[in-house]
């Protein structure tokens, strides 16, 4: 998402080139993040134009109000989710709207935060932790059936019932309360015998790619979990429908997705979209470039999609 010491903003000119950013207008950034995507929009919309940017992530969202006071009023950050974004506007229309939904590289890499198993951390995966259940809730407390229907649903994850078998037995023994933990069971679970790299001293939950390239076996249930606990594909369809119903005439929304099952939500909602006044821009995602995925490896699994409002149908 942002813009912050080691965190690049991924598909960053493919985004304003779809938005057609200009000078003077209104803009939206529904997932601002840490404020980098945020940040080239207000310069490509000097010297007038004006940015509302709103974020779930109430810690983060404080670090792109550090790292976008330069652009003084022209800017409004608030706490809030893009859902909200027709509220917000009120009776105002965007020129465009840009949202990211992948998670921050302040998100991943904060252990507090429990949305990685690169480092030891307990399992929280709340974008805003103000409010809902933990990760370490949902696997401590979720009926097995339910469990392993979750993991499957949001993680496409094949071997769902063995891991949410292998969690309940667990957690019959202790709570679990990490993300080596998780990831640990989850290995076993998935794989027999002693984890590769142990040997070497690597710790258990130490990625796969970092041993032999592939992903951890927990890859998908950490997805499964963070989805479910944060409602990211809840109504997601039907907010990008009324998101463009807030957009002016010729106004455009751009949509980072970074796995299937969002990047089909959006695909759904643009192509019905596209059939109520709206003309795709993209007929397939757009992707990143090797060079960028080289630079970037998470910018790998980005999807962009972006449509705009047709003049005569907005008018």
């Amino acid at each position: 998402m942002g813009s912050d010491a080691g965190h690049v903003s991924v598909l960053l000119a493919e985004t304003l080139e779809l938005l057609a950013v200009r000078p003077g207008g209104l803009w939206v950034d529904g997932t601002v993040g840490l404020g980098g995507h945020a940040a080239a929009l207000l310069r490509a919309s000097a010297p007038d134009g004006r940015l509302l940017g709103l974020d779930r992530d109430t810690e983060t969202l404080e670090r792109a109000r550090t790292a976008l006071g330069g652009f003084g009023d022209r800017v409004r950050l608030d706490a809030g989710d893009y859902r909200e974004i027709p509220q917000r506007l009120g009776e105002e229309r965007a020129d465009g709207v840009l949202l990211d939904l992948g998670i921050s590289s302040a998100q991943l890499d904060d252990p507090e935060r429990g949305f990685s198993f690169q480092s030891d951390g307990p399992l929280d995966m709340r974008m805003d932790r103000r409010e809902g259940p933990t990760a370490a809730d949902v696997v401590n407390h979720l009926p097995e059936k339910e469990l392993a229907d979750l993991i499957y649903a949001y993680g496409e994850e094949r071997k769902s019932r063995r891991i949410a078998r292998a969690i309940v037995r667990s957690r019959e023994r202790a709570p679990l309360r990490t993300t080596a933990e998780l990831a640990e069971i989850v290995r076993r679970a998935t794989r027999s015998g002693a984890p590769r790299g142990a040997r070497r001293g690597l710790h258990p939950a130490t990625p796969r790619g970092a041993r032999r390239g592939g992903i951890h076996p927990a890859t998908r249930t950490f997805q499964a979990l963070r989805i479910y606990v944060n409602r990211e594909l809840e109504g997601l369809g039907e907010a990008l429908e009324r998101i463009a119903g807030c957009l002016a005439p010729e106004g455009r929304m751009a949509v980072i997705a970074f796995h299937s099952l969002e990047d089909r939500a959006v695909k759904n909602a643009f192509r019905d979209l596209s059939r109520r006044g709206c003309r795709q821009l993209t007929k397939k995602p757009v992707r990143p470039s090797e060079a960028e995925t080289r630079a970037n490896p998470r910018a790998r699994s980005a999807r962009l999609r972006a449509l705009v409002v047709n003049r005569e149908e907005a008018a």
